[in-house]
This record gives structure tokens, sequence and C-alpha cells, in this order.
């Protein structure tokens, strides 16, 4: 492949045959150019071949901009940092769907339309109790969300641009509540109805924590620290899960299907399963007099053992989003004043690999995962809800990728390629012949 002299596009040269293709260099508004090949196949036979996508635009899109080798992350064109510090998770979903942020007329309907479409059918209720009381909840977030489909026909047909909206609001407001449900179920406990006069975060952590035998109240730094891990994790380009959802959602599939399929690919343990390995790492590691002799193992590239929670695989720099979570992590462990030794064994890892020239070398620095994993543990929130919680945040992303997929006038069906490496036509031969 080689530049031609038109800047604009690149030539494509076949060797055997010395036939040549033009194909056109399309710029974005910041980011890596791409090459546009949608004419390849037809002007030339050959595919191209990319196993997992990653130099591959799937998409043009105008929500989320990754840049991992300068450690950037922004929605519509605002930093992580400014809306983790500045905004809030409600502020936060309207800007992902709409493309700016609210007015405070705008933010107050938003609001509204969210907090009044929580609760969830009754006859849902019935779903839950079908699961085995020992189901992980992320299995019963596949099924319900599925379901949201059998009870929400008013907003399933992805032409109506009205049924688009009410779908939206109402995946981004029940996720909460199918969320609690699935820990309280799992626990045996009552499930308890949301509340309209609690933000979104603070109504999630008291449907979640609160039983109807007493009075609960989150400190106002949970609620900010759980507010924050949903800003952090509500979008982050095409990831595998946000591809899932786009790929269902091109075949014309409802939206509650597409958002449970996004759940499944999220459930994944290389996808969202990295703050709980997280943790079984601590575990694994057990004292804090053992970190320098994890850390050697880490180094060593016949070993087996990594560091979970450091580096990434977007970002060649620090996460942006992991020094906002550092410090809600710290503020978190404060507030409550945890006594927790796997907890201390985090800090005193965090420390001692910061300071390593070897992991500043490799630039492995702590990412997002790894402080979501402690604050999450500080909450009480058991591992299996780990997932479940990205998932919830995820949401927003989710709806927002397959709305601007959808309302794209351009839009197809996926449909990858492949390399066939399998046998050629052969006869058939019949069984007492073979």
């Amino acid at each position: 492949m080689s530049d031609t002299d038109n800047k604009n596009s690149v030539t494509v040269t076949d060797n055997r045959t010395g036939h040549s293709w033009d194909m056109p260099i399309l710029e974005g508004t910041c980011g890596p150019n791409v090459i546009d090949v949608r004419k390849l196949y037809s002007e030339s036979g050959c595919f191209t071949y990319d196993p997992g996508f990653t130099s591959t635009g799937s998409c043009d899109s105008s929500i989320t901009y990754i840049d991992g080798d300068k450690g950037i992350l922004r929605h519509r064109g605002y930093s992580i940092e400014d809306l983790a510090s500045k905004s809030d998770y409600m502020e936060t979903c309207y800007l992902l769907l709409n493309g700016e942020l609210p007015t405070k007329a705008e933010s107050d309907e938003f609001k509204n339309q969210i907090t009044y479409h929580t609760m969830l059918h009754e006859q849902m209720l019935n779903f839950y109790r079908g699961f085995r009381r020992d189901s992980h909840p992320m299995s019963i977030m596949v099924g319900v969300v599925g379901a949201l489909s059998a009870f929400y026909h008013d907003s399933t047909d992805i032409r109506d641009p009205q049924q688009r909206l009410i779908a939206s609001h109402r995946l981004i407001a029940k996720m909460p509540t199918i969320a609690a449900y699935a820990y309280k179920y799992s626990i045996g406990q009552p499930f308890v109805y949301p509340k309209n006069d609690l933000s979104y975060a603070e109504n999630f952590l008291h449907m979640t924590f609160s039983v109807p035998c007493e009075e609960y109240k989150a400190s106002p730094a949970l609620v900010r620290a759980m507010d924050r891990i949903f800003i952090l994790h509500a979008d982050h380009e095409q990831n595998a899960s946000t591809s899932t959802v786009r790929i269902a959602g091109s075949s014309g599939a409802n939206p509650f299907a597409c958002i449970a399929a996004g759940i499944a690919s999220l459930w994944g343990p290389a996808h969202g399963g990295a703050n709980e390995a997280v943790l079984n790492m601590l575990q694994q590691i057990g004292h804090k007099d053992n970190i320098p002799k994890f850390i050697e193992r880490a180094k060593d590239k016949n070993d087996p053992f990594r560091l979970m929670g450091f580096g990434h695989r977007v970002y060649k720099n620090y996460d942006p989003r992991a020094s906002v979570m550092r410090e809600s992590c710290h503020e978190v462990l404060e507030e409550l004043g945890i006594n927790d030794p796997l907890l201390e064994l985090a800090m005193e890892l965090e420390k001692v690999a910061v300071s390593d020239p070897y992991f500043a070398e490799k630039k492995l620095f702590p990412n997002v995962d790894f402080y979501s994993g402690i604050i999450l543990r500080a909450m009480n929130f058991p591992t299996s809800m780990f997932t479940v919680l990205f998932a919830l945040a995820r949401t927003v992303g989710w709806v927002a990728q397959w709305k601007e997929m959808i309302e794209d006038p351009g839009h197809k069906i996926s449909r990858p390629r492949q390399l066939y490496l399998g046998s050629d036509a052969r006869d058939f031969i019949p069984v007492d012949k073979r």
C-alpha cells in the first residue's frame, strides 16, 4: 500500500496482475484518518483481513473520542475529567443522547422523564422468581432486559422517533431497578421499590441496600462515588459490547433485545470482569509483605502472573478515568473508615507499582478497573455485582450508539467477511463406502 500523488487517497497494487486500485482517505475531527475500503471487493475481488477489527473503523460516530496514546477520553467534545468533576450522570446521559449539555429546563424535564420510568411492570417480578436463587446476577440481567420487549410493545418500533425516545428513557430509567432487584433476589431479600425524590445514584443505592424494616440513608460521599462510577463507564467508543449492540441493531432488532445482547457481551471476563479480576489478584497476593515477590513475577515474561488493573488495551498512557476514580476511591475509604486488609494491600500495591521504573517505562499505570473494584468492595457490593454495575452505567452509551446508528440513513446490516481455510469442494460419499 503506498501513497499516491493525491494526499487524500492510497493505492493498493496486486503484484500478481499489476492492477492497482485507489481508495480515498477519510478525515475525522481528530484521531487517525481511515482508508475507505468499501469498494475494494467490488473492484478487486479481495476482502481486507483484520481479526478482532482492531484496525478497522466499523462506523462513523459523533459521540465519544479516545486517544489512547495521549490518555484522552471525551464525550461530545467534553473531557471525562470535566464531566466527572463538574457534571453528574443524568447530565452526562443527556449529553450522550442529544449532543449538547442541557439547559436547566431541559435537565429538569429529562430527569423527570427518567424518574417516572424507574418502576418495572409488576408482572416482571415473576421473571426473577423463575431463576435459581444462586443465579449469577448477570444472567438475570440478560434475561430480564430482553424480556422488556414483551411488556413494552409501545416502544419497539425503531422507525418511530417517539418510540425510540421512549425506549431510550425506559432503558436508562429501569436498569438501576433491574440491577438492584437482581442483587436482592440473589441474597433472598425483598425487592425495594424506587423513590421519586432521590437522585439516580442515590435511588440505586436505596433499592440495593435498604430493607423495609428500617430507614436507609446513603452518605453523600457514597452517592457521589456511585455517580462518578456511572459517568466514568457511560461510554467508551466501539468496544466489544457496544459493537455487539450496533451489530444486533443493524438487523432491525428491537432496542431491548440489542441492549440485552450488549449485556451478554459485557459479561465476558476480558471486557466487563476486569475489576473483579483485580480483587482476585489481591487475594492471590494475600499480604503486603508478598508485594515485592509478585512485582518481580509481573516483570518475568515467562511467568503467567500479571498485575490486573494496570495498563489498558486502548490507553498507552494513564487512563484518564483512573485519576478521577482514584480520588473517589480515597474519599470513600476515608468516609467509611474501612479497615480491610485487602484494601490496604491494594493501596500499597498502587504505591509500589507506580514508583517502579519498569511499570513507568511500560506505561502500565493503574486503570479505572483497579480503583473501581476497590470502591465497590468498600461499598459492600459482592464481586458478582461488579459487571452488573458496569452494564447499568454503560446502558446510556449503548442506547446513544444504537440511536445514532438507527438514525443514520446510510446504515446497513453488519456482515463481516472471512478468509476461508476449510476444504474445497468435495464429492459426497455414501455412509457404507466411507
